[in-house]
């Protein structure tokens, strides 16, 4: 099985990570890690900080160079692989970091980790707290996520995703194949396909922004060329969708997860619900095939030549497991609780009332939380990937036969 644990904070020298269990043989596209990396610093709303990070990663231990120049510079060994990627702000906190001179935090700010994790900790200063859950975080994730979208992909499994709300406006998403949503969505500052809501979310920022809040919304991250059988139903915590949903909610100011369009499922009968099966003749197969990577349609049982769905209502999973068809996952972030306008608190240093002091911050990070939960989902997929293809190099996992 695969594992990755991160360490750093976000005003400190680096963030680290370090992930084990990817096979043997696997090359590594280093500049492909650094694209996924300035993805997630992009996106409309985004705050000072951004200006000052140019995130570029290090790979550190557990691959061998690959003679000559190419876009695979790099091949895994099987050993674990460190990650490293430099805070370019620390130079700005380097002289009060290392004097113990960092600004004290004793007044928690409403909806940050502050005030739990200070009672948790037994700490008179937050400054501890926010360090570590600072979604600075999510930078060692995506680099990991990006790292386990190179072995998903010689498995012909591709990672991609757009956001369908911000502040409110909701975009009216085209019927269009993943492959060109996921299009769209590269060329927009919100990642929104739908160009006039695009330009709506706009608006609803700078009015934010205007008047020191903040904005949340809703994404969808969503995967094609899954092979059936990822997950199991033989038991709870090794049902797909759980790990997914697990995933995507740890990431900061995530609330909500849903497998396809859960909630709006619960609304309907049973009958208009699930995912049909249909028999077609082996050429309408094929060419049903062609648009398997569509969220909502037709789509082909890639095992079962002919057996199509006549919907993914499901999101791509049941009973726990991966069924063919691409996996959709939504997922609702709240509005960053980092505002220029004050709120209402405590100073647990004198225990009277207090507001809270503006940490430099954005207006909106929807967009660049819809390319963690890329990271987050590519690596359930992975982890599920080698759980059942196993071996220790990737010529053992190409090699094993399966039903995939």
């Amino acid at each position: 099985m695969l594992r990755f644990l991160t360490a750093g904070e976000s005003h400190g020298p680096c963030l680290l990570a370090i992930v084990e269990g990817l096979p043997a043989g696997l090359e590594i596209d280093v500049e492909a890690i650094n694209r996924d990396l300035a993805r997630r610093q992009g996106g409309y709303g985004r705050g000072g900080r951004m200006q000052i990070e140019r995130d570029r990663v290090e790979i550190l231990s557990g691959v061998i160079p690959l003679a000559g120049s190419g876009p695979h510079p790099c091949r895994t060994t099987g050993a674990p692989v460190a990650l490293r990627i430099e805070n370019r702000d620390w130079a700005n906190w380097r002289d009060r970091w290392v004097a113990g001179d960092l600004p004290r935090l004793s007044v928690p700010r409403p909806g940050h980790a502050d005030y739990a994790g200070m009672v948790k900790y037994g700490l008179d200063d937050a400054r501890a707290v926010l360090e570590r859950a600072s979604a600075r975080e999510t930078t060692a994730r995506v680099a990991v996520g990006a790292l386990v979208k190179q072995l998903l992909a010689v498995f012909g499994v591709t990672v991609g995703s757009y956001v369908v709300e911000i502040g409110g406006v909701v975009a009216a998403i085209p019927d269009l194949p993943l492959s060109e949503l996921w299009a769209r969505a590269e060329a927009s500052d919100v990642r929104c396909p739908d160009e006039e809501a695009a330009a709506r979310m706009r608006e609803a920022i700078d009015a934010a922004r205007q008047v020191g809040d903040s904005l949340g919304g809703v994404f969808v991250v969503a995967a094609t060329g899954v092979p059936v059988g990822l997950g199991s139903y033989v038991h709870w915590d090794r049902r797909l969708d759980a790990r997914l949903a697990a995933a995507v909610m740890s990431i900061p100011a995530i609330k909500g997860v849903e497998i396809g369009p859960a909630f709006e499922n619960a609304r309907r009968p049973g009958t208009q619900v699930h995912d049909e099966f249909e028999r077609v003749s082996e050429a309408a197969s094929q060419q049903i095939s062609k648009s398997a990577n569509r969220q909502i349609g037709k789509s082909a049982n890639r095992q079962i030549p002919g057996v199509t769905r006549t919907s993914n209502r499901a999101g791509g999973i049941e009973g726990g497991m991966t069924n063919g068809m691409p996996i959709v996952v939504r997922a609702a972030m709240k509005p960053i609780p980092t505002t220029l306008a004050p709120l209402r608190s405590v100073d647990l240093a004198t225990g009277e009332p207090a507001t809270t002091q503006y940490q430099r911050s954005d207006v909106c990070a929807v967009p660049a939380a819809s390319i963690v939960g890329e990271a987050m989902v590519a690596w359930v997929l992975a982890d599920a990937l080698v759980e059942k293809r196993g071996g220790d190099s990737l010529e053992e996992m190409v090699r094993c036969p399966t039903s995939s």
